[in-house]
């Protein structure tokens, strides 16, 4: 048997760390493990380097580095704005939010109804663009944080964050403003990410989705803007995140954020070609083929492409066996055997949604990858619209 070549097209799940990253982080791996809360010089050197990398992430999102608070992952900075948020302004029992929103922010909302908060959940329409009618009516004086992703992580749709700060910020009310958070996990080295630009009260980020380690995230909370932290402890992080630093990581992190910042056009537009040859050559190979959200403004390293009358596990498998691997839906909810509650929202037919990949492309793959990927997927697609049980029911 030939080897196969590997093709990782799950960089939406998790990405490979980039060699300048682990050069970065090894010194703190192996010489400079001190830690930064000492006050001797083994100890206060490591604190110096961790204050040069809160700038190098500041800087790739427009914000200073004061505005950077280190966390463990996107989850936590997700859980920690949303929170923070309801701790500033208990009189208002009001969270506005998105039917599509990654679960670190829909089962904390669903939490705080069960705690008896009200949660609006605007809707989508079949291109997975917003409401943004709805959207002006549900802001009211008892809203106290709007939290909206700025991409989708299965369809790789943008938000129109600029317009949503906006809008926000036109609101008045009693008491402080209505906060505006984003979960840019997705989005930070993809597309430009300015929190003045867009009006951004919280942002969050994580670390191995743009070639740094898992482990380590950020959440930036714009100066002024009232603060309560999660994780009670200690003094670090000037008491907004206790518990110590995850020193190498978070190194690892600034020249993630580095190398991203500074080559984010070049990145874009090799990843979109890409993207577009793959799916230009699946929807001419693959009868049945809908890519999901194709006319909405996209990520250009994102494809979420349904098969229809296919069971899209099966289709997964069959992948892995080719040496390629994807995803079905949100690697967080794979497994679950529900369908994406994404999709859904969008209105996928019930005969495509089960038989829905995400392929997402990092600076790693290369044409040969998506070659790959069309000589093999047609094949399985042919094989299981013969085999499968959900085919003789539809008619093919």
């Amino acid at each position: 048997m030939r080897d196969l070549k590997q093709v990782y097209l799950d960089n939406n799940a998790t990405t490979a760390l980039a060699p300048e990253v682990v050069d970065e982080m090894l010194p703190f791996l192996r010489e400079h493990y001190g830690n930064p809360s000492s006050t001797y010089s083994f100890g206060s050197r490591v604190r110096d380097v961790l204050e040069k990398v809160r700038s190098c992430v500041a800087a790739s999102i427009n914000a200073l580095p004061e505005e950077i608070i280190f966390t463990s992952c996107g989850t936590e900075s997700d859980n920690t704005a949303i929170l923070s948020a309801l701790e500033a302004y208990p009189e208002r029992r009001h969270i506005i939010t998105t039917v599509v929103e990654h679960p670190a922010v829909l089962n904390v909302c669903r939490k705080m109804e069960d705690k008896g908060y009200t949660v609006t959940y605007l809707k989508v329409d079949s291109n997975g663009r917003l409401d943004m009618e709805s959207f002006a009516g549900d802001l009211s004086c008892g809203t106290a944080i709007v939290s909206i992703m700025y991409a989708n992580n299965e369809t790789g749709i943008l938000f129109p964050m600029e317009e949503l700060g906006r809008m926000i910020e036109s609101r008045n009310v009693s008491g402080g403003k209505i906060l505006f958070h984003t979960d840019a996990v997705q989005a930070l080295g993809k597309v430009p990410v300015d929190v003045q630009r867009l009006k951004l009260d919280m942002l969050s980020l994580s670390g191995h989705k743009l070639h740094a380690p898992k482990g380590v995230g950020a959440l930036y909370v714009r100066k002024g803007t009232p603060f309560y932290p999660l994780l009670i402890g200690g003094h670090q992080e000037n008491g907004r995140r206790s518990g110590t630093e995850n020193t190498a990581s978070i190194a690892g992190l600034g020249k993630a954020c580095e190398l991203a910042t500074k080559a984010l056009k070049e990145e874009a537009a090799y990843l979109g070609k890409l993207r577009d040859k793959l799916e230009t050559a699946l929807l001419s190979t693959c009868p049945g083929a809908i890519v999901n959200g194709r006319t909405s403004e996209r990520l250009p390293n994102t494809s979420s492409i349904s098969f229809e009358h296919i069971d899209g596990e099966a289709i997964l498998m069959f992948l892995d066996s080719n040496g390629i691997y994807a995803a079905s839906g949100s690697a967080c909810s794979s497994g679950s055997g529900k369908p994406s509650h994404v999709l859904e929202a969008m209105t996928v037919p019930a005969s495509a949604i089960h038989g829905s990949i995400r392929f997402s492309l990092s600076r790693y793959n290369d044409s040969s990858d998506i070659e790959r990927l069309i000589e093999v997927l047609p094949g399985i697609i042919k094989k299981l619209r013969e085999i499968s049980p959900l085919s003789t029911t539809c008619g093919h």
